[in-house]
């Protein structure tokens, strides 16, 4: 028997609004009051939202017991398995010790940390999320910044709060992608409207992140440097997303980011560098110890790890997996079975795509790092076993924070929340933005609230006379600010960094940050809504025909083409493989250090 959500239990929105807002709400003071674990603040809010579906909503708790299963599902798989799989690779650098290969190579360019945080939180972080996303850069940043010898929480906050500029156009533009399809705006429009918002964040995150861990002198110190990494990033993805599309923003800004902050540093260096209190005095920049083939055989995981990431977000590779192997589970007993608020059956089918996921992507470049590194087979599987006991708390509390969506999301309690910014009237451009804000925090994801709040920001800004290309701007804008307080993105960088159990802390110190800049988003999008009009696209409708044609053409030899491009993505793979090997000879590994041998 099906059951109908009502988005206003209690006859009154506010009332509704404020009694689905509980869960919220607690997971808000146990992290920040009570201090709880993760896992434990993760778990408590989903009973809570289980109960109010289930009392207040009149849910029934075969559903929304059901509800919390589907979303831990999808929090196991492709979530969870993406990080896993990141840590496989940085784990195992550490292990055979090539890692101290790259901390070395890096402190050549600058052993200052205010530089490194810029190369690796921020354009090296952009990067792995336009190529991957869903928690793969926090996991791969956070822990090459622990290792170099970051401060843990500063690590842990300092990517979290970088990956706040490519989450938009994250995963091959995804998020972009679903917001489009879910809200009806145009595509193409809606790329370029989120280019001209985001690169006034891009422009200065790098020197807010760098004055947030040194303080305003000395961050201000190096403000050259900031401008060049953030000034670069900012300019490029404004002109991809406005000329090319949604899918190559992240990927184009970080790699100009990367190129002109490192020539840039060949010419400019801060007069003195800055450590930690607790680290020793700097002695400047490092000499190299290695050859140029050494350091490139230390760099090639991640360079492998780039190329098969990068390769999996292209549509024919993706199209080409999923046809070999596609799995898609109804969940028996949910599937069909709840009515939302508009009249349709919601879908609950578990899609496990094997192959496509970005986490297998990294699981095979993980495999020809085993070589590459020059590790054993016996080493490999003791690496991925540490790996797998080192997260089993982040696990916990990632997959239960997606049931804590899912629940959030099939009971109706996340349209209440958004009826409620809706009813907001001219200010909704500003609240739209917290909308966002909020999906992020419950989903972890800027295409899950561009999926749950996509359509609502649309269908509101019609009724209010405001252009629906602002309001699904806000909504996605403001979801990337939300990023770095979501519980999953807080337990992945825990994970990364080795402070499983002090969410609370990381939470705390991102929690401000996230409010401000989600409030300097919510002023743009005032601005763009009733002051700027001019900066809002417009929209050329091509005809319906035109569209079918472009979409028959796309699907014609997707598999062939997906193939080809697997083949030249494993023939780089093993040529990277080779050359590794043979360029850095010399280097031998020996369980956890690295031995240089001159002949």
């Amino acid at each position: 028997m099906t059951w109908a959500m009502n988005v206003n239990p209690l006859g009154n929105l506010a009332l509704s609004a404020l009694v689905a807002a509980v869960p919220i709400i607690f997971l808000f003071v146990a992290l920040t009051v009570l201090k709880l674990k993760g896992h434990w603040a993760a778990i408590i809010a989903t009973t809570l939202a289980v109960v109010v579906a289930a009392v207040v909503y009149g849910m029934p708790l075969q559903f929304a017991g059901l509800s919390v299963v589907y979303g831990a599902l999808f929090g196991l798989f492709p979530v969870c398995w993406i990080v896993i799989t990141a840590l496989f690779i940085y784990n195992m650098s550490v292990k055979t010790g090539q890692f101290e290969v790259i901390k070395n190579s890096l402190a050549t360019i600058s052993d200052d940390r205010r530089m490194q945080a810029l190369l690796i939180a921020f354009s090296f972080g952009a990067f792995i999320e336009g190529a991957a996303g869903f928690g793969t850069p926090v996991a791969i940043t956070a822990a090459m910044l622990a290792g170099l010898g970051f401060n843990a929480l500063y690590a842990a906050s300092i990517c979290l709060l970088a990956n706040t500029a490519p989450v938009a156009f994250g995963a091959i533009g995804i998020p972009i992608v679903v917001g489009a399809s879910v809200s009806g705006v145009d595509l193409m429009a809606f790329s370029q409207i989120v280019g001209r918002t985001l690169p006034f964040l891009s422009v200065f995150v790098p020197l807010y992140l760098v004055v947030l861990m040194t303080g305003w002198k000395k961050g201000i110190e190096v403000w050259p440097a900031c401008l060049v990494c953030g000034g670069s990033f900012a300019l490029v993805q404004f002109l991809s997303s406005n000329y090319i599309g949604p899918l190559l923003p992240d990927i184009l800004s970080s790699l100009a980011s990367i190129i002109c902050t490192v020539a840039f540093l060949r010419f400019w260096h801060p007069k003195e560098s800055w450590h930690f209190p607790e680290e020793a005095k700097s002695e400047g920049r490092a000499t190299l110890n290695y050859s140029g083939g050494q350091v490139f055989r230390a760099w090639a995981p991640f360079l492998l790890l780039s190329i098969f990431v990068a390769a999996w977000g292209i549509k024919p590779i993706q199209t080409a997996m999923n046809q070999i192997f596609l799995v898609k589970l109804p969940i028996g007993g949910l599937d069909n079975m709840v009515i939302d608020h508009v009249g349709k059956a919601k879908a609950a089918v578990y899609t496990f795509n094997g192959l496509s996921a970005a986490g297998t992507a990294i699981l095979l470049a993980w495999l020809f790092c085993i070589p590459v590194m020059g590790a054993s087979i016996r080493t490999a599987l003791e690496v991925a076993g540490n790996t797998l006991k080192q997260l089993k708390w982040p696990i916990v509390t990632i997959s239960t924070i997606l049931g804590f969506a899912y629940i959030m999301n099939f009971s109706g309690m996340a349209i209440t929340l958004g009826y409620a910014f809706a009813s907001t009237g001219w200010l909704f451009p500003f609240f739209a933005a917290f909308l966002g804000w909020m999906g992020v925090f419950m989903t972890g994801s800027d295409t899950s609230t561009n999926a749950l709040f996509g359509k609502l920001q649309a269908v509101t800004a019609d009724q209010l006379g405001i252009n629906p290309l602002v309001t699904v701007n806000a909504n996605t804008c403001g979801g990337v600010c939300g990023k770095m307080i979501s519980p999953q993105s807080i337990s992945v960088a825990t994970a990364a960094t080795n402070m499983v159990g002090k969410e609370s802390e990381i939470f705390r110190f991102t929690l401000k940050h996230s409010l401000l800049l989600c409030t300097v988003v919510g002023i743009i999008c005032m601005l763009q809504a009733y002051v700027f009009t001019w900066i809002i696209p417009t929209v050329e409708k091509a005809a319906p025909a035109a569209v079918k044609a472009v979409a028959a053409a796309a699907a014609t030899g997707i598999n062939a083409d997906g193939l080809l491009y697997l083949g030249i993505t494993f023939a780089t793979a093993v040529l990277i493989t080779v050359m590794s090997r043979i360029l850095g000879k010399d280097l031998e590994t020996k369980e956890g250090t690295i031995r240089t041998v001159f002949h």
